[in-house]
């Protein structure tokens, strides 16, 4: 053990309230890693999904995903996860499934579902392509899941290759309005954290909380979520190293909490942050 690992406390988000974005099983997930590391958790889903305006085709889609006719099922967001458990979508042994990154990955496990592939580099719909162009050389059915907003990357990029590809909008994101309560916790820096898992998420924090007081750490799950934030208005902290919960949840336990002003933070051994640059 390194003196790093050796010097690391227990539970090193001890006395912290870290909002969580998202609910259901996944966001149970989370939750539960949080109080392992010491942390209160707050889960306050910021966006959900609506139905698509094509219920027919997304009907027809997940039909013919039951009966085998796609060898690929590409998912490109935990919302896509969400609308395949509440639909009870079931996927075939004969068809391999694709997560566009570690977050995908971890919301179909938490329902049930099997991962078979997971981009090694690029945590995007590009990088999804890339890898499966790589490993399909032969033309295959594929069917993409996406919301209605998502750009056609993935789908322009397998049909250019050669692969029979059916593109479906699964959904619509909305925002889902938080209490005023916990409007008031972030308001007045009771939330010591907010997980950015999204770039719907980060539109939703900028939206929903515009006074963030900067001793709030906000945290965003990797570069492209990142991106994706700062052209959302937000300013973002601190990013993850890697595109999973774990690395997210880690960048944020290398702050030292800044103030502890609620009946669930210890005041012993708190003391404030130093300026630091929210860029």
């Amino acid at each position: 053990m390194n003196s790093a690992a050796a010097h690391r406390p227990p539970k090193p988000l001890a006395g912290w309230r870290v909002l969580v974005p998202r609910g259901g099983p996944w966001g149970d997930g989370v939750a539960a890693t949080l109080r392992r590391q010491g942390a209160t958790p707050v889960i306050a889903p910021l966006i959900n999904f609506a139905p698509t305006n094509d219920q027919a085709s997304l009907d027809n889609a997940l039909a013919d995903l039951a009966a085998g006719r796609f060898d690929w099922l590409t998912v490109t967001s935990a919302t896509t996860v969400d609308v395949l458990y509440a639909y009870r979508a079931a996927i075939p042994a004969s068809t391999k499934v694709a997560a566009v990154g570690e977050t995908t990955a971890a919301a179909l496990l938490a329902v049930g579902y099997r991962v078979d592939l997971v981009p090694e580099q690029d945590n995007s719909a590009a990088g999804m392509a890339e890898q499966l162009i790589g490993l399909e050389p032969q033309a295959r059915d594929i069917l993409t899941l996406r919301s209605e907003i998502a750009k056609p990357v993935l789908t322009n990029m397998l049909s250019e290759a050669g692969h029979r590809v059916r593109s479906v909008v699964a959904y619509r994101t909305v925002g889902v309005p938080v209490t005023e309560r916990i409007a008031e916790d972030v308001r007045s820096g009771r939330i010591n954290a907010i997980l950015v898992t999204s770039g719907s998420v980060a539109e939703q924090v900028h939206e929903q909380f515009p006074e963030v007081p900067e001793s709030t750490i906000i945290a965003a799950i990797g570069p492209r979520t990142a991106s994706d934030a700062l052209k959302a208005g937000l300013e973002v902290d601190v990013i993850a190293d890697q595109q999973t919960v774990d690395a997210l949840i880690d960048a944020v336990a290398r702050f030292t909490l800044p103030h502890a002003e609620d009946e669930f933070a210890p005041r012993t051994g708190a003391v404030p942050l130093p300026p630091y640059d929210r860029g």
